[in-house]
């Protein structure tokens, strides 16, 4: 309350966050001003309740072949809401109806590795990572997509032809590699010489 009877000696604050210390002053006021603030009080934690932020930039990809790197940026201490913080990561293949569920407990946590050999490279998932204390289950973040890790390039570069320019330089010229699902994103070209 902004101002409270001068014959109450007590009153209820609100709108605190869960499980945050604070410590508390009191200042008198008349039709004068307002007087010098208490010293404040001793530190009071509140209670513990399930959290409500879900994690933010939830993305991923890369890693390595057979292997799904799902990321988000970690939920602050201030909004974990009690002891026995953690994350819960949910992915699924895209077009698919189950969702596979992880625990990582860890409260500095900000990446995942799901492992499985039968990932086909560059496959979409649907991903989303919520939150959970000793309270409970809190919210999930809305669905990213994510791809799976690619594999090298299976297919070689088709035309490649050599021209000679000068008496110490040749110019090597090729098709570049369309992408797909076999070849991946196709990063650079390396020529080599025979």
């Amino acid at each position: 309350p902004e101002v409270i009877n001068g014959r109450t000696h007590k009153a209820t604050v609100v709108d605190l966050s869960p499980w945050v210390e604070y410590e508390f002053r009191v200042l008198a006021s008349n039709s004068v001003g307002i007087g010098e603030p208490s010293r404040p009080s001793g530190l009071l934690r509140t209670k513990a309740a399930v959290p409500v932020v879900a994690p933010t930039n939830v993305s991923g990809g890369g890693g390595s072949r057979s292997e799904l790197v799902i990321t988000w940026e970690p939920i602050p201490e201030e909004l974990q809401n009690g002891e026995g913080f953690g994350y819960i990561i949910m992915f699924r293949p895209l077009g698919s109806t189950t969702w596979t569920k992880a625990v990582v407990a860890s409260v500095e946590a900000s990446k995942y590795v799901y492992r499985n050999e039968s990932i086909s490279p560059l496959s979409p998932f649907e991903v989303k990572v919520g939150v959970y204390n000793n309270e409970g289950e809190g919210t999930l973040s809305s669905i990213s997509i994510v791809y799976s890790g690619e594999d090298e390039p299976q297919i070689a570069p088709a035309g490649a032809s050599a021209l000679s320019v000068s008496a110490a330089e040749v110019e090597v010229s090729w098709q570049p590699i369309a992408w797909n699902r076999h070849t991946g994103r196709v990063l650079g070209y390396e020529v080599r010489q025979l």
